[in-house]
């Protein structure tokens, strides 16, 4: 299924916190939208690589995807190198995408700025037709590459080279968050308490996004880095 935006990220869930509101408001133009995720989330305190699979199809539900999926890297342990490049290629080119959204270029969780270097190298690879790669039925894969490759930002502060207004997204994106119901704030849960299913993280990714509309006078915001310089075609363009 041809994309026109691709979000690949580390960890199931990572999408749904960082630009689950940018791909809302996307679908809401009647764009195609889709997500991989590199892996099942297995080294996770909390759940299991099975009931991040059953969270993560629910948040694709809410979020109106029309495909995701999951490669099955090694979570932690996956490398910038021809082994892990090869099945993002595969995924970019089956899909096709005009945009890939991808992990933070630093962050606190090393998998977040290996895999943005990761995915961003596999997007350039990708459009190399001396790369050969297959596709379900055994066919050669045409060569593909996406035309913009942002980051999204997580944890850290970053300044973003641009933010996008998701307040009418805003509340979609919190039920998408939501859905990782052993992942998050969930005082039903007995388990153990981690970084992420505090009370005050719920609290941080709300002042997070309330502060990237701030720098544009909105209510909500996700902001993303670029790799390239940014372009309009006239100032209309900017909001």
């Amino acid at each position: 299924m041809k994309l026109d935006i691709l979000a690949i990220a580390a960890h199931p869930d990572d999408v749904e916190m960082s630009c689950a509101g940018t791909l809302l408001a996307a679908t809401a133009v009647g764009k195609k939208i889709g997500i991989v995720d590199l892996t099942r989330g297995e080294l996770g305190t909390r759940g299991t690589p099975e009931t991040r699979a059953a969270e993560a199809a629910e948040a694709s539900q809410i979020l109106g995807v029309s495909v995701r999926e999951n490669l099955g890297l090694p979570d932690g342990f996956f490398r910038n190198d021809r082994e892990h490049q090869l099945p993002i290629i595969a995924a970019l080119r089956r899909h096709q995408p005009d945009v890939v959204l991808c992990n933070a270029i630093t962050d606190r969780h090393p998998d977040h700025g290996r895999a943005a270097q990761l995915i961003s190298d596999a997007c350039f690879l990708a459009g190399l037709r001396m790369i050969e790669t297959l596709d379900d039925t055994g066919q050669p894969q045409a060569a593909w590459r996406p035309q913009h490759v942002y980051h999204f930002i997580q944890d850290r502060p970053i300044m973003p080279d641009f933010v996008v207004d998701i307040t009418p997204h805003w509340e979609k994106k919190w039920a998408s968050i939501l859905a990782y119901k052993t992942q998050f704030f969930n005082p039903d849960l007995d388990a153990p308490t981690t970084y992420l299913s505090s009370q005050e993280f719920s609290k941080f990714m709300e002042a997070r996004a309330r502060e990237f509309g701030h720098m544009i006078g909105a209510e909500f915001g996700e902001g993303f880095t670029k790799q390239r310089m940014l372009g309009v075609r006239e100032l209309g363009d900017l909001v």
